[in-house]
């Protein structure tokens, strides 16, 4: 019988809000740094591999394909191979038999990279094919102010085999300029202005871009509708405004604008089997999410959520406000710390199909059931724990096979298969 028959409704982990003692060598968060500190690992060594391991439906296997610093966001190739962002502000090609370049691809627009910031998400344009064009979020640096940054998304062209990309451009700034001192007075003990920048994107089936932004640790300005902090924007391939989104012709609201009140929405997955969109993001102290994204949705923060402020205040709502949404998920206290998510899809791995793995930098990786609808569902089985990496990217390749990225100093992209 069909695992998921008689689930019709999803068991949110806000009940039953996971508790973990946080491994040897606690670290500053790197999407957090400012104290006080949530508990994350700084991460070990992680070893030449393979490694085989069991989970609940068989055996699997988990190999090293390159060593990267800090890779952040993978996309896979018609020709095979993939493209890989590092954090730290290059962009890498490891081909179809697995082979990093040694060179980096050229030609990419400054941008700052001090702390968390830096190059983000990477999507292929939907005819890639054909227009070869690359679509990157980076931390884009004021020109005329070093310590001035903001979201940007980028696209430019790139053949294979070529260690450069052509006709660069902005196709998206947004107006989250912030970082030069004196800050605003701001409530709650936030962070640094050189965080929370969101920056994951990704083509829906339609052909539009998808694009999260962060807070940058200035929460009050995310319920303001005008403004670019702590959304999800839905745009043309060029940048513009499509036709359908919620807010459009309405005075005093951004018309890019998809959904609302996020704080740092790191995860953006589409899930084929229900045509829905989906999100991680980090909160404060606790309050990690993952959410279902609904078109004109708003999900609560700054004045809503389930973690606590870092200044030790809770915020005036917790759940079931008016004109919010809560989430599916929400984890901690202490935080989980969420990377990327992906729904699995097909058989390469027996009993997955279906299943929403979440990466995450102190839980290992996240693999729940869902129920008919997709709604995660039950206690998630985690995955790859004991090698106490930071799993920031998780994808599902077009082999069927599960591309992973540690955001580390010394990362990795592995990749993991069925075992034997």
């Amino acid at each position: 019988m069909d695992r998921r028959l008689g689930s019709g409704f999803a068991v949110s982990l806000a009940a039953l809000a996971l508790t973990f003692a946080p491994a040897a060598a606690p670290a500053l968060a790197q999407d957090d740094p400012a104290p006080p500190a949530r508990p994350t690992f700084s991460g070990s060594d992680l070893g030449e591999g393979p490694w085989d391991f069991y989970s609940e439906y068989g055996p699997i296997h988990l190999e090293v394909v390159a060593r990267l610093e800090r890779p952040w966001g993978i996309v896979f190739l018609p020709e095979g191979g993939m493209l890989v962002t590092e954090r730290v502000g290059r962009l890498r090609h490891i081909d179809a038999n697995g082979t990093l370049d040694p060179e980096p691809i050229a030609g990419l627009p400054a941008m700052y990279t001090f702390g968390i910031a830096g190059l983000k998400g990477i999507a292929l344009h939907p005819d890639f094919a054909t227009n070869r064009l690359v679509y990157m979020a980076y931390s884009k640096i004021d020109p005329m102010d070093a310590t001035v940054s903001s979201l940007a998304v980028m696209r430019g062209r790139w053949d294979a085999g070529s260690h450069e990309l052509a006709d660069v451009e902005d196709i998206f700034v947004a107006d989250t300029w912030y970082g030069a001192a004196p800050l605003p007075e701001r409530c709650c003990g936030q962070g640094p202005a050189f965080g929370s920048y969101g920056g994951r994107i990704l083509f829906d089936p339609d052909g539009y871009l998808f694009v999260t932004s962060g807070d940058r640790n200035y929460g009050e300005m995310v319920q303001d509708p005008a403004s670019h902090y702590g959304k999800i924007f839905r745009m043309t391939d060029e940048g513009e405004v499509p036709e359908g989104n919620p807010w459009v012709g309405l005075d005093g609201h951004e018309p890019l604008v998809w959904s609302t009140g996020h704080r740092n929405p790191l995860g953006l997955a589409y899930n084929p089997a229900t045509g829905e969109l989906w999100e991680s993001e980090f909160g404060p102290r606790g309050g990690d999410e993952v959410n279902r994204i609904l078109r004109g949705g708003n999900y609560g923060w700054i004045d809503v959520t389930q973690g606590m402020h870092y200044n030790g205040e809770q915020a005036e709502g917790i759940r079931n406000v008016d004109g919010m949404i809560d989430p599916v998920l929400a984890f901690g206290p202490p935080s989980l710390n969420p990377g990327n998510l992906t729904f699995f899809q097909g058989d390469t791995i027996p009993g997955w199909e279906g299943d929403m793995l979440l990466g995450s930098f102190s839980e290992g990786l996240l693999r729940y059931d869902t129920d008919q609808v997709g709604m995660p569902i039950g206690v998630p089985e985690h995955l790859l724990k004991q090698l106490g990496q930071r799993w920031r990217d998780v994808q599902q390749a077009p082999d069927g096979s599960i591309y992973l990225l540690t955001d580390q100093t010394t990362g990795a992209v592995l990749r993991l298969t069925a075992g034997e």
